[in-house]
C-alpha cells in the first residue's frame, strides 16, 4: 500500500556529508552528557524505598519536600502520581533505618501536617538487587547488539552488519544522552524501552537493506549511491506510514499514560524519531563508506552443466 508516491528518487547520498556531521555531533554532545552528569538511575537501579500516598485534596509537593528536608532526606524525589491527589515518593537508601522504618517516619511527619494523609503502597529494593539489574540490562543491551550484527551479516553481508549496528547504537546513545542532560528518572521501563528501539530501528535497517539488494539486481547500471537513493524513496511511503502509527500510539501514552507510561514513552518518543533518521541517513551512508559493491550481494548465478549438447 503507498498512499505517498514519489515521481523521482530523492538524494539521499548527497546529503550524507551533512548527516554525518549532524551525527557525529549530536553523538559527541550525548556521551559527554553521559560521562560528566551521568543517568539519573531509579530505585529499581540504585535501590532505596518507593512511597506512594494519597490526599483527599490535590497535594502540596513543596510542602511534602519542605517535610522532608526537615526529616534530612533533601535528596528524596517527589512527584505526582496518575492524579494530583496521589504522590510518589522515591528514598535512597538509609543505612541507620530499615525499609518500614524509613516509611513509618516519612508518614508521620505528613500525619502532623496533614491527618489526611494514606499509606497507598511501599516497595524496596536493596542495593544488591539493584546493581544486579543494572549489570544484567547492560548485558541485555550487549547480546541484543550482538545478535543484531549477526543477523545482518548472515542474511546480507557484514558491512551491513557493521552498518546495522552502528546506526542502532547511534539511537540508543542519543536516548541516553537526552536522559543524562534532562536528568530524567531512568528506570527498567525506559531500559525495556531502549531495547525495544533496538529491535524497532534494527526492522527499518532491514527493510531498507533488503530493498538495496534487490535495486541491485533491477539495475544493472547504476552506482551504489543511485541504488541506495531509489531503494529509500521506495520504502519512504512505508515509513511513513508504519512510524506515523507507531508515534501517535506512543504520543498518546505519553500524553494519557500518566507518570508510570511517562518516560518509557518519552525514550519510545526520542528513539523512534532518531531511528527513521539513522536508518535513512547513517546506517546507508556507512554503507557507502565501507565500500559495498553488486558483487559482495549478488551471488553469481549458478548454470547447468552441458553434456554433448544435452543438459545434466
Amino acid at each position: 500500500m503507498e498512499l505517498f508516491r514519489f515521481q523521482h528518487n530523492i538524494p539521499f547520498m548527497r546529503w550524507r556529508r551533512v548527516g554525518a556531521v549532524i551525527s557525529i555531533v549530536t553523538f559527541i554532545l550525548a556521551v559527554f552528557f553521559i560521562s560528566t552528569r551521568g543517568l539519573n538511575l531509579g530505585v529499581d537501579f540504585t535501590g532505596g524505598t518507593v512511597l506512594e500516598i494519597g490526599y483527599n485534596q490535590t497535594a502540596d509537593l513543596e510542602k511534602i519536600r519542605s517535610v522532608l528536608t526537615d526529616l534530612q532526606m533533601s535528596d528524596a524525589s517527589v512527584q505526582s502520581f496518575g492524579t494530583s491527589r496521589e504522590v510518589l515518593i522515591r528514598l535512597p537508601i538509609k543505612p541507620e533505618f530499615s525499609s518500614a522504618q524509613l516509611s513509618e517516619i516519612v508518614l508521620n511527619a505528613l500525619r502532623e501536617v496533614d491527618s489526611s494523609v494514606e499509606m497507598r503502597r511501599v516497595e524496596f529494593v536493596g542495593p544488591q538487587v539493584g546493581q544486579e539489574l543494572l549489570e544484567n540490562g547492560a548485558l541485555a543491551l550487549l547480546f541484543v547488539s550482538l545478535g543484531i550484527v549477526a543477523y545482518l551479516a548472515v542474511r546480507f553481508e557484514w558491512k551491513f552488519g557493521v552498518a546495522g549496528i552502528i546506526a542502532n547504537l547511534h539511537d540508543v546513545i542519543i536516548i541516553l544522552g537526552f536522559f543524562a542532560f534532562f536528568q530524567w528518572e531512568f528506570s527498567l521501563t525506559v531500559l525495556a524501552a531502549v531495547l525495544a528501539i533496538l529491535g524497532y530501528s534494527v526492522n527499518e535497517s532491514v527493510v531498507i537493506f533488503d530493498r538495496i539488494r534487490e535495486n541491485f539486481r533491477k539495475l544493472r547500471k547504476a552506482s551504489v549511491t543511485q541504488v541506495i537513493d531509489g531503494a529509500i524513496t521506495q520504502t519512504m511511503s512505508r515509513t511513513i506510514i508504519t512510524h506515523g502509527s507507531t508515534q501517535m500510539v506512543v504520543i498518546a501514552m505519553l500524553i494519557f499514560g500518566g507518570e508510570v507510561l511517562h518516560y518509557f514513552s518519552l525514550a519510545l518518543t526520542i528513539g523512534i524519531l532518531f531511528g527513521i533518521y539513522s536508518s535513512i541517513m547513517v546506517g546507508s551512508s556507512i554503507i557507502v563508506l565501507l565500500g559495498v559493491k553488486r558483487e559482495d550481494l549478488l551471488k553469481p548465478e549458478k548454470r547447468p552443466l552441458e553434456n554433448d549438447g544435452a543438459v545434466v
